[in-house]
């Protein structure tokens, strides 16, 4: 067809273009299996979004191996278990089996080596380590990996940490791609080094700082990024420390002026609701179940709401709290953020963090407030916009879709009121955020886009089903559970391609 001819040469001629993707990196998905429910009961509970994954589920794929690499030479294992058995008998808290004459068990012994080799640890160290807990350690310049000892120890080792939540995969906050990337390359260094540099620059060069964002921002200045692509903080840099303190100021005041009054009863229902909203934002994250955050999020809703009569608090703004509270948090905590004890930090840090997030998030409610309003007049236009996208960038869908009676309302309404963050684990929500705020009306125009092309992305599935039940049980639990970086990278690619191609030329699609 022309869209998908226009699709693959637009790459070809668009050498130069910010998102561009690669063939090599496309991502393979899985054919999502449905089961048909029998009720419309059934259908109801099976409807849930990217935090209500039931805790079976998340077990399994946190168990599931990783994919199996290339097994290493049968006499290079041999060498490696004498060497491990060798080293562990000088340890009195580390004494492993010695290996079985029987070949099947020497065969199970070593996939178990094997599976542990694969957690490895890259070093520039040439030196040999044993530690006191019972690993083994072995480092050489042909072969710098972390080698384990047998199992029980490595147990024994496990059993003296602290316990700490168990934290499923859709819930995890690091930024890091699904796939386990290293920390720092090289090219990422380098990227780092230029967002430090214009941002230590006497006066930001804000849209050269627009133009590094869109493909992510480092962890390390994100939260001033952050700062400054959302207008909260000037681009002077002899300015921002002022800016800050009197907005942080102001916004404690607000506190002392109006929190009281949640309890007065033309308040009452308002706080009432964000109450209750509170506790089911992002509930698999030990963070927000805390009694000091969940205070912070009552506190930055109730003020927004009664400064912004027009539209109130409605349900879904609590969740677009939670990327700038985690990215200003980010700041203080250098990993494990989903464990954090938010009162460990000095008092003045978390109302400075509380501050930050509030009016960030007011900036970004400004653009999209009509989305708020009654009858939430922006969702609905967006929502009919999406729909008639979708109608000419990919015909087969949309009749499928209107075949099979499933209204766009029904699964997309969440979409744009959440900005797919219902739909994305919290990682990846941040990395999109990257690019919405340096993107031009990234949270209303391009997210239409981003929308349109998160519909597309499960084109083989949609057509697989012909039911209405399963279709929207699909579209109300897309399986992003593992997404990273990576997968984000190429939903934004390829929204930047529809945007380039329709908004720039509306005609262009014309059926």
């Amino acid at each position: 067809t022309m869209a998908t001819e226009n699709r693959i040469n637009f790459w070809r001629r668009k050498a130069k273009l910010p998102g561009r993707y690669h063939k090599d990196t496309k991502t393979k998905l899985n054919n999502l299996k449905t089961k048909k429910a029998s009720s419309f009961h059934e259908f109801a509970h099976s409807t849930s979004d990217a935090w209500d994954i039931g805790e079976e589920e998340d077990e399994e794929s946190l168990r599931s191996p990783a994919p199996s690499a290339t097994p290493p030479d049968l006499s290079m294992q041999t060498k490696v278990m004498e060497m491990l058995n060798h080293r562990c008998d000088t340890e009195t808290s580390c004494r492993p089996e010695p290996p079985s004459s029987d070949s099947r068990h020497f065969q199970e012994e070593n996939k178990e080596l094997q599976h542990l080799n694969r957690k490895v640890i890259r070093s520039t160290s040439d030196t040999q380590v044993s530690s006191s807990s019972g690993t083994c350690v072995s480092r050489s310049s042909s072969q710098k990996q972390l080698l384990l000892c047998p199992v029980h120890c490595t147990k024994q080792k496990q059993s003296a940490l602290p316990v700490r939540p168990l934290i499923p995969l859709v819930a995890r906050i690091s930024d890091q791609n699904a796939s386990g990337a290293l920390p720092m390359t090289v090219r990422e260094k380098s990227r780092l080094d230029k967002f430090k540099l214009l941002l230590a620059s006497p006066s930001t060069d804000l849209e050269e700082l627009r133009k590094h964002s869109w493909s992510g921002i480092p962890r390390e200045v994100r939260p001033t990024t952050w700062r400054l692509l959302s207008g909260y903080l000037p681009a002077n840099r002899g300015r921002r420390e002022l800016v800050l303190q009197r907005k942080r100021d102001e916004y404690f005041a607000f506190i002392e002026q109006y929190y009281q009054s949640r309890t007065e009863e033309h308040h009452r229902d308002t706080y009432r609701q964000i109450h209750i909203d509170i506790p089911r934002t992002n509930p698999l994250i030990p963070l927000f179940q805390q009694p000091t955050v969940q205070e912070v999020f009552e506190r930055i809703l109730f003020i927004w709401a009664i400064r912004h009569p027009a539209s109130g608090y409605v349900q879904g703004i609590n969740d677009l709290v939670t990327p700038f509270f985690v990215v200003f948090l980010s700041e203080f905590v250098m990993e494990d953020v989903e464990n954090f004890e938010m009162s460990a930090l000095p008092l003045q840090t978390q109302r400075n963090i509380e501050a930050d997030s509030f009016w960030c998030m007011s900036k970004l409610l400004d653009g999209i407030q009509d989305n708020y309003t009654f009858a939430q007049p922006g969702i609905q236009n967006k929502v009919k916009a999406l729909e008639e996208l979708v109608s000419r960038m990919d015909e087969d869908v949309h009749a499928h879709l209107v075949r099979c009676e499933v209204e766009y309302l029904q699964f997309a309404f969440r979409w744009m009121n959440n900005l797919l963050m219902r739909e994305l684990p919290l990682r990846c929500t941040i990395r999109l955020w990257d690019t919405y705020q340096a993107e031009a009306e990234g949270f209303s125009h391009f997210h239409l886009f981003v929308c349109a092309a998160f519909l597309l992305e499960w084109r083989k599935q949609i057509l697989s089903m012909s039911d209405f039940q399963g279709l929207l049980m699909l579209l109300q639990n897309l399986p992003t559970i593992h997404w990273g970086n990576e997968e984000v990278g190429l939903l934004l690619a390829e929204a930047y391609r529809l945007k380039y191609m329709f908004a720039d030329a509306p005609s262009h699609y014309k059926r």
